[in-house]
């Protein structure tokens, strides 16, 4: 009988641990652009507690004037927190669920049972994290404008979300927030895929043990993956963003949500602003996440390659 599944069953702290090293690393250095993302999807022109900005640029230098650093930073701690959360749990049931799909297949997976793989654990994940990303949400839409008692940090946010509201509100959002898991299923397919092409390549006259195919790949070529795969999930999912950081806003003082559900924010947003409205905010949000990526995945991979004697042969 072969030892290779107990031997893998053991590894999976190391991704997780991995995983939210790289989430960690990723939010420290790019939270700034993450508010001014998310300034920009809510922002439909018909309120008037959100400020204006012209540009990505305009909005970083209005926050780190009128805000400061803390402007710049609000929801760090929530972000940090799900971003890590994410990460370490998405990369855990990720490289379970191939590991499960890979059995009896020889340990070779087709392109749609990574997109099966990484949708199992985007599902799984987002029921997790959705109350930590709606705080997030929350605390970073909190400007000198804002109507309403600001929350004073991450537990007063959650404690008067749940007094005010109640604990249904911790899911606002969180049907976009299932369609979104295509967003990681598209990226890490991408990613794999392409993974997959430039091993091929570059093991091409290579005298490395094709067994071990990391040692073929460099910093360089996981950050060329990391965008280039995050890239391609962007643009095909950004809408659905959008849409959760709408339906996440809190409410007005007298209690009533801006948008009702999923549906309302749909109609809103094609009737006042048309197609433009669902990818507001798409500059700063590539301008994050296109580099995020790279960071995520370099340190992922030089992470697990410490604590790992020798990767999994996916």
């Amino acid at each position: 009988m072969s030892t290779e599944a107990p031997k893998r069953d053991q590894w999976q702290w190391e991704n997780a641990t991995a995983g939210a090293a790289a989430g960690f690393a990723t939010v420290a250095v790019m939270h700034p652009l993450d508010v001014v993302r998310t300034r920009f999807q809510v922002n439909d022109g018909r309120v008037s507690n959100f400020p204006s900005y012209k540009n990505t640029a305009h909005a970083v230098f209005t926050i780190a004037r009128s805000e400061g650093l803390r402007g710049l930073y609000a929801g760090f701690l929530p972000g940090v927190l799900g971003s890590t959360i994410s990460w370490s749990l998405y990369f855990f049931f990720y490289d379970r669920a191939k590991q499960r799909y890979a059995r009896n297949r020889e340990g070779k997976l087709s392109p749609g049972l990574h997109l099966a793989s990484a949708a199992e654990a985007g599902a799984i994940v987002s029921f997790f994290t959705n109350p930590v990303w709606l705080v997030k949400t929350r605390l970073q839409l909190q400007t000198p404008l804002h109507q309403t008692r600001p929350y004073s940090g991450v537990y007063d946010a959650f404690r008067t979300i749940m007094r005010e509201e109640g604990f249904s509100a911790l899911y606002r959002g969180i049907v976009p927030g299932l369609f979104l898991v295509s967003h990681g299923a598209i990226q890490f397919t991408a990613y794999e895929e392409l993974r997959k092409v430039i091993v091929d390549f570059k093991s091409k006259g290579s005298t490395v043990d094709n067994q071990n195919p990391d040692k073929l790949l460099n910093s360089v070529d996981y950050a060329v993956l990391g965008a280039t795969s995050k890239l391609a999930a962007v643009l095909l999912t950004y809408p659905f963003q959008v849409i959760r950081a709408r339906l996440q806003q809190r409410p007005s003082g007298d209690g009533v949500p801006r948008y009702m559900d999923t549906l309302h924010v749909v109609k809103e947003t094609a009737r006042f602003e048309s197609v433009r409205g669902f990818y507001k905010g798409i500059t700063a949000n590539l301008l994050k996440n296109a580099p995020a990526s790279s960071i995520t995945f370099i340190v992922y991979e030089n992470v697990l390659k410490l604590l790992k004697p020798a990767r999994r042969n996916d």
